[in-house]
C-alpha cells in the first residue's frame, strides 16, 4: 500500500503562511519565498506538494495562481485547491501544470456538480476535501476557508463521493489544523471505516514523526505536513524515512 508524505505550502498574498484552527485572524507569516521552500522540499525527496490559496478559499478567486504555476515548473507534483468554484477553475489549475485539483467548499455544496469533474476530469485529477469540525453531536462540514457551515455531514458525504468515483480524499480536523496536537486518529479511522475505497490524506495537528506512523496505521494513505517542517519540529527527510 502506498503511503505518501506530502509537505504544504499555504498562501496568502503571495507569501508562506499558516492559521490556526483555520482563523485568518490567527496567521503566522514565514519568511521563506514560496517557490525556493518548494525546491527545499524538492531536493529533500518530495514528490507531491500540497498548495492551498486561502485567498481565494475566501473570495472565490485563484489568487495566487501564478505562484502555483511557477512552483509548478520545478518537478514536483501539485496538488492546489482554495477557491475552485467551476469547472473553468478546474481547467485553469490542471493548465497550469498541477496534477491534482482540491476541491473543498464545492465539493460540500453542490455534490452532483463535482461528480460530473470526477468523471469529465478522472478520479486522479481530483482531491475530494471534507475539512470537518465536531459540531452539535455529527461531523460538520464549515466552507469558503472555513468561515460557513455546510447543511451535510462527512459521515453522508465520504460514502457518496467513494460510490460516485471518487479516489482521494482530504480530510482535516480544523480544530487541530496548525496546532502541533497530533492527529485525530479516532477521526481517520472512523473515515477509513466509512469510505474504505478512498485514499485518505490525513491533515491538521501532526507534531511529531509518531503521528506520522500512527496516521497510517490508523488507514490514512497520505498526511499533510505544514507548521510542524516550518517549524524544525522535524525534517522532511526524517518523515520521508520513517
Amino acid at each position: 500500500m502506498t503511503f505518501t508524505v506530502i509537505p504544504a505550502i499555504d498562501l496568502r498574498g503571495g507569501r508562506v503562511v499558516r492559521l490556526k484552527q483555520g482563523d485568518y485572524a490567527q496567521e503566522t507569516r514565514y519568511d521563506h519565498m514560496p517557490a525556493v521552500l518548494a525546491s527545499h522540499y524538492l531536493d529533500a525527496g518530495a514528490t507531491w506538494l500540497h498548495m492551498v490559496d486561502l485567498d481565494g478559499a475566501l473570495s472565490g478567486d485563484l489568487s495566487n495562481l501564478s505562484a502555483i504555476e511557477a512552483i509548478a515548473t520545478l518537478g514536483l507534483h501539485i496538488q492546489a485547491g482554495g477557491g475552485v468554484r467551476s469547472e473553468a477553475d478546474v481547467k485553469r489549475l490542471l493548465g497550469a501544470g498541477v496534477q491534482r485539483v482540491v476541491v473543498g467548499s464545492m465539493a460540500m455544496r453542490d455534490p452532483l456538480r463535482v461528480a460530473r469533474w470526477l468523471s469529465d476530469f478522472g478520479a486522479e485529477k481530483i482531491t475530494i476535501a471534507l475539512d470537518t469540525r465536531w459540531h452539535e453531536g455529527r461531523w460538520a462540514l464549515p466552507s469558503a476557508g472555513w468561515t460557513s457551515m455546510e447543511s451535510g455531514s462527512l459521515d453522508e458525504l465520504a460514502p457518496w463521493y467513494e460510490t460516485h468515483g471518487a479516489r482521494h480524499l482530504l480530510c482535516t480536523d480544523i480544530d487541530r489544523d496548525g496546532m502541533l496536537s497530533g492527529f485525530n486518529l479516532a477521526l481517520y479511522r472512523h473515515v477509513h471505516e466509512l469510505s474504505p475505497g478512498l485514499a485518505v490524506q490525513a491533515s491538521g495537528g501532526v507534531r511529531s514523526l509518531e503521528d506520522i506512523v500512527a496516521a497510517r496505521e490508523a488507514g490514512a494513505r497520505g498526511v499533510i505536513l505544514g507548521r510542524a517542517l516550518l517549524e524544525g519540529k522535524f525534517t522532511l527527510n526524517e518523515a520521508l524515512a520513517c
